[in-house]
């Protein structure tokens, strides 16, 4: 008998032709998230995707759990017992020697669910047999309805399983089954987590930073590539694009009302961002922002530093609370680097008070003033390309 990890796909499961595809993308998404741990075995079949836990030391398994509980695609896992032989006395002899160990435990309920239509006995057979075994010993009740412990059963081609809790996994799509798209990275504590959801429903994300120096310090870059290689941990390459930004925020804060400086600033980003992915054959753009959070992040402030940006822009924090984007930060292990206290491109000039309703009439006229395309054409031919290596997960 092995144990495993029994991973359930869930919204994989309605791709039809392309199912088998998707379960390859995840598997090795999984294998590259796990690569740190020695002595798995990965095991796929149409259903399932299985890990072999059966010889690695506990402390390995927790950081098994805590790793497959944040991989895009997985619906749901759960640790089982495999049985190879269907001898259901192994099944009773684990279950009694489970409850001998665990006190608490007075009732239990069976479920079982057989996928091999062809096996001889029916669900509730099994349920019969298994429950009976159990009754005699004489140690706990049955109870359908609140059990102390439910036995779940699974009758596959090949073998049968049990287990006794199912964990739930962020569900989504394997990342790189839906697409690419350039994100652009601050380093706060909004921009990664907008990635990890990003990278939860299957897109392939490289990044894009505007860095500032001598006003900006190199430990901001330093941050930004802790920070990737943590999402690193779920995506298996990552392309980090550095943008020498210092002569374009020079020369829009020498020649626009301070008032404006964060709308125009945002529209040059957005140009860059706009031509890198181009270059790279990206189709869209994402971002950390949030609704109303800054002056910059009204709808009217969005629109107006977007506008002839003709490219698809995805904000997965649109319409989140700062809490609830500070709490998935610190799941995801993001929100200590996070506040490191380093100053980025948009806070180190940040003026008192920045237009919430910038008119674009008013935009222009400054932008005008400068030949930001020569400026932008110079910033993307100096760009750096950093390649983020795998760093080890921790819990």
């Amino acid at each position: 008998m092995t144990t495993q990890f029994m991973i359930r796909f869930g919204e994989l499961n309605t791709k039809g032709k392309n199912k088998k595809d998707f379960i390859n993308t995840l598997k090795r998404n999984i294998s590259h998230s796990l690569s740190e741990i020695n002595n798995l075995k990965i095991i796929t079949t149409h259903d399932h995707i299985y890990v072999d836990i059966s010889n690695i030391h506990e402390e390995d398994e927790a950081k098994v759990v805590e790793i497959l509980k944040n991989i895009s695609g997985i619906y749901s896992f759960a640790k089982v017992y495999v049985v190879e032989d269907f001898d259901f006395d192994k099944i009773t002899d684990f279950v009694l020697d489970y409850i001998n160990k665990n006190k608490t435990i007075k009732t239990f309920k069976i479920e079982c669910r057989r996928s091999d239509k062809t096996f001889p006995l029916h669900s509730r057979d099994i349920i019969y047999k298994v429950a009976t075994s159990i009754l005699k010993k004489d140690l706990v009740k049955v109870d359908v309805h609140n059990p102390d412990l439910v036995i779940n059963i699974e009758i596959h081609q090949k073998n049968m399983v049990f287990f006794f809790e199912t964990i739930k996994g962020v569900g989504g799509y394997p990342i790189g089954t839906i697409g690419k798209s350039l994100m652009l990275i601050s380093g706060g504590i909004d921009s990664p987590v907008a990635s990890f959801l990003m990278m939860k429903r299957g897109v392939k994300l490289s990044f894009i930073h505007f860095a500032s120096p001598p006003y900006t310090q190199e430990a901001v870059i330093e941050k930004i590539k802790d920070l990737l290689g943590i999402l690193n941990t779920y995506q298996e390459k990552i392309d980090l694009y550095i943008v020498p930004f210092t002569k374009i925020q020079e020369e829009i804060y020498k020649n626009s009302d301070v008032s404006y400086a964060i709308t125009i600033l945002r529209r040059m980003m957005y140009k860059i961002s706009k031509k890198l992915a181009e270059k790279l054959k990206i189709k869209s753009l994402c971002n950390g922002e949030s609704i109303g959070q800054v002056a910059s992040q009204t709808i009217e402030s969005m629109d107006t530093i977007t506008k002839g940006i003709d490219m698809t822009i995805f904000r997965p924090l649109s319409i989140m609370d700062k809490d609830d984007i500070v709490r998935i930060a610190k799941e995801i292990k993001t929100y200590d680097i996070s506040i490191r206290p380093y100053e980025d491109c948009c806070t180190i000039f940040k003026p008192k008070n920045p237009k919430t309703m910038p008119k674009l009439d008013e935009v222009l006229f400054y932008e005008s003033k400068v030949d930001y395309d020569s400026l932008i054409e110079e910033a993307i031919n100096n760009i750096e390309k950093i390649e983020i290596k795998k760093e080890k997960f921790e819990i």
